[in-house]
């Protein structure tokens, strides 16, 4: 698969994340390993994600943004100086439907047009590959899932064509097992049989630490 892009046509690849600080993220690790533990996982994890990101930006396949959670536009700057070619801003606020809703027009703001891909940073085992792939199912379907095993997804893609995103995102029970299959069924119900990529596990657990960190 080819890492060449027409700039103009781009894909804006937005990364969500939260401000690694013991207390402000994995709540449900830091309730069996303590909060710095569950702080120092997120960032090795958001530092994993954003690599990957940056490469394929530096690469001219897709223009990589960070949404960042819990911290001051200043404060995230700072900490992701070391990557070149990433953009960065504060979500903003409510739910998080709202919040992944506001960062698909975000990034259509200057071009309407735009597909535009959401990824977490829960996955450790996320390659190039992945986005590519995705990027390349977004030319055969308006809407691009990654599922995961808890129910949820840790991908979701709007292509070019599919300009207004709310329904996506809103009615959705965020945090349940129902999130992937009720977005599939919303999807069907507009006439879009979604593509899927692979299914993935994330890390929420201590459990789904294992062979991870040895």
């Amino acid at each position: 698969m080819s890492l060449e892009g027409e700039a103009a046509g781009l894909p804006v690849l937005v990364v969500m994340t939260r401000w690694p600080a013991s207390g402000r993220c994995k709540r449900r690790l830091a309730a069996t390993l303590g909060g710095g533990s569950a702080a120092r996982i997120q960032a090795r994890l958001i530092s994993h994600t954003v690599a990957v990101a940056a490469s394929l930006a530096k690469a001219g396949v897709l223009e990589a943004r960070i949404a960042v959670s819990g911290a001051g536009q200043k404060a995230s700057r700072r900490w992701l100086t070391s990557q070149q070619g990433v953009s960065i801003n504060a979500q903003s606020r409510g739910g998080l439907g709202n919040r992944l809703c506001h960062e698909v027009l975000r990034a259509r703001a200057h071009r309407p047009s735009t597909p535009v891909i959401l990824i977490g940073t829960d996955l450790p085992d996320l390659h190039q590959q992945d986005l590519l792939i995705a990027i390349d199912k977004l030319k055969r379907s308006p809407l691009v899932l990654g599922p995961s095993h808890d129910g949820g997804y840790w991908l979701l893609g709007l292509a070019a064509e599919e300009q207004d995103p709310h329904w996506a995102f809103h009615s959705i029970p965020w945090g349940t097992d129902a999130v992937c299959r009720l977005t599939v069924e919303k999807a069907r119900h507009r006439g879009i049989t979604p593509e899927l990529l692979s299914w993935r596990n994330d890390i929420d657990t201590i459990s789904d630490l294992q062979g991870w960190l040895a």
